[in-house]
């Protein structure tokens, strides 16, 4: 019979003590990154697996699977979260989260641990989740949704942030429109990275200005860091944006209401357009044109790729990225 790998053969290889390994592999801050990379890189090469867990998924399988996810007050998120509950339901699994907004990664990862999850969904994942996708994925099969790490080796599943971004440039110059503008966030995000990137490449290659007094970014993404930053930059100059881009809906929706209080007419004197076509964007209050992501095709395909993981599953890590559509309604046509 195989020997089962400990943490002792770990710390061998990696050259450190058994004590360093146990606190790199339950997540404890107190270790530093290059040891933490050592340490995961020899459980990796030793195929190591926690005994619990691994005993647990060897012979059975829990019917648990964690979704991690952040940014619960934007609505894309619980319609996200709708989609993958009804889609595990389907498969008689059953969906347990972790909010990282409300708890850190440690505790996340701590919930994941002992669990005993079949398989993990990140939904916001960032560089800035190393530490968490590193360890879990020692314990367990992981797909990203929605956005994309690229160095990280596990299935991934997108909507094309970068094509929907010229979706919205090119309709913008298509009508005509002269002062275009952008509202941005944090680039941490890939999708928000992947959007901006889209939208100025379009300008550019369609003879658009993107000027510099025309674009503004928040640090989150919320309805009153959109209507702040929207107001300011439609007071900011004498010639304003005439149309303008927002990188989601929230930040969309307090842009409409910020242009409303300057008593600007949508879409007369100024267009705007948000990304994702949350339900309140269809609202007749707000009428948002918006870039639709594809949110059943993304998880259904998200499901079909943790479940094949979860069968064993063992090839090259698998990239799907699926086409978006600009629907476009009242706040950019008359």
């Amino acid at each position: 019979m195989k020997r089962t790998v400990t943490s002792h053969d770990i710390a061998r290889l990696a050259g450190v003590s058994q004590p360093t390994v146990s606190r790199v592999l339950t997540g404890n801050d107190r270790v530093n990154p290059e040891t933490r990379s050592r340490v995961l890189a020899a459980a990796r090469e030793l195929k190591y697996r926690p005994n619990g867990n691994a005993r647990a998924m060897r012979t059975s399988r829990t019917g648990n699977v964690g979704i991690v996810v952040s940014r619960l007050t934007n609505p894309l998120y619980p319609e996200m979260l709708e989609a993958i509950g009804q889609r595990l339901t389907a498969h008689s699994l059953r969906m347990v989260m972790w909010n990282t907004d409300e708890i850190n990664e440690k505790l996340a990862l701590d919930a994941v641990y002992e669990s005993l999850v079949d398989g993990v969904i990140m939904t916001t994942a960032t560089d800035a989740s190393s530490r968490l996708y590193e360890t879990l994925r020692l314990n367990t099969p992981v797909v990203l949704i929605n956005r994309s790490v690229e160095r990280w080796a596990c299935d991934q599943v997108t909507s094309d942030n970068l094509k929907g971004g010229a979706l919205v440039a090119r309709h913008f110059v298509e009508a005509g429109r002269k002062r275009i503008g952008l509202l941005g966030g944090p680039t941490s995000a890939s999708t928000i990275r992947e959007r901006q990137t889209g939208f100025r490449l379009q300008l550019d290659s369609m003879g658009a200005a993107l000027l510099p007094e025309h674009c503004i970014s928040v640090e989150t993404f919320s309805y009153q860091q959109g209507y702040a930053a929207a107001k300011e930059l439609l007071t900011r100059t004498r010639q304003p944006p005439d149309s303008l881009f927002c990188v989601n809906d929230i930040l969309a929706i307090g842009a409409i209401d910020a242009a409303r209080s300057l008593d600007l007419s949508i879409p007369d004197d100024l267009w705007i357009v948000g990304y994702d076509d949350i339900e309140q964007a269809s609202w007749e209050a707000f009428d948002l044109t918006t870039v639709r992501q594809p949110l059943d095709a993304m998880t259904e395909q998200t499901i079909e790729f943790l479940l094949d993981r979860m069968d064993g599953h063992d090839g090259p890590p698998r990239y799907q990225s699926l086409p978006n559509e600009l629907i476009v309604r009242g706040s950019t046509s008359s």
